[in-house]
């Protein structure tokens, strides 16, 4: 007997068929935004030269071989999650090996990337992904790539403005995992929310001292983490990504106008 033909099977049928496997496409969208504004930022600050495109298309590989490499050890290590992290890896490791050299002072980072990296794949074999302690390896990874790419710069490389974007960008990112815990995952747990709304009062009076203007943003993000977890508890996750991307838009915009 003939298997129906996919042009003959339902609409439904044929978008499952052409969906990629798992481990090819990160379903964590809001990452996108927290892995290109730091090393946009460091180049922005130091003057952009071709290597930062090579920096930023190295990164955003290597977080999808390390993403796959998460689902494959949450699987316990099964065969149908191999592909991704195999072929992710691999070029992963090309464009790393193209990247330090052309730039091989970048290898002092290895000792600060190493145990970052150690840290979440072991949360991940250990089905603790969504740990606050992973959370916050994985955002202080992230803001880290400021001064990476400041390195790279063809410009002044202005240390203390690149160590104050680091610490601004750190924090604000940092703030999205207790804030976004309030909405989803630990919602109906209040001291999550008192969490966010502390921390972010703490934020934004550090904004304040670095800049008037942070101070500001900063403000309206302590109102946003008191305001939208009481208001609209059952938030849909396409509408805080969306309100996630305005953020972090008007908290690059507003630092690169300070520095």
């Amino acid at each position: 007997m003939s298997t129906p033909s996919l042009a003959a099977a339902p609409p439904a049928a044929r978008a499952r068929r052409r969906r990629p496997g798992p481990g090819w496409v990160p379903r964590q969208h809001g990452a996108w935004a927290m892995l290109i504004v730091p090393p946009v930022v460091g180049g922005v600050l130091c003057g952009w030269s071709w290597r930062h495109v090579l920096l930023l298309v190295a990164w955003l590989v290597g977080y999808l071989a390390y993403h796959a490499a998460g689902l494959w050890l949450r699987s316990g290590r099964k065969a149908r999650y191999r592909a991704p992290v195999l072929a992710y890896g691999a070029a992963g490791l090309v464009l790393l090996g193209a990247l330090l050299g052309v730039a091989p002072r970048l290898l002092v980072w290895a000792p600060v990337f190493a145990p970052l990296l150690t840290i979440s794949l072991v949360a991940s074999l250990r089905r603790a992904d969504r740990s606050w302690l992973n959370d916050t390896v994985t955002v202080v990874a992230a803001a880290l790539l400021t001064p990476v790419a400041a390195a790279l710069g063809a410009g002044d490389p202005r240390p203390a403005a690149v160590w104050t974007a680091t610490g601004v960008l750190g924090a604000y990112f940092l703030g999205t995992v207790p804030y976004v815990k309030s909405l989803i995952r630990e919602r109906d747990d209040p001291r999550v929310r008192q969490v966010s709304v502390a921390y972010h009062a703490m934020v934004a009076a550090l904004f304040a001292f670095v800049h008037p203007l942070l101070g500001v943003v900063g403000a309206l993000l302590a109102a946003r983490a008191a305001i939208v977890p009481w208001r609209w508890p059952r938030v849909r996750p396409a509408v805080l990504g969306a309100g996630e991307v305005v953020a972090t838009l008007l908290v690059t915009t507003v630092l690169l106008v300070a520095l």
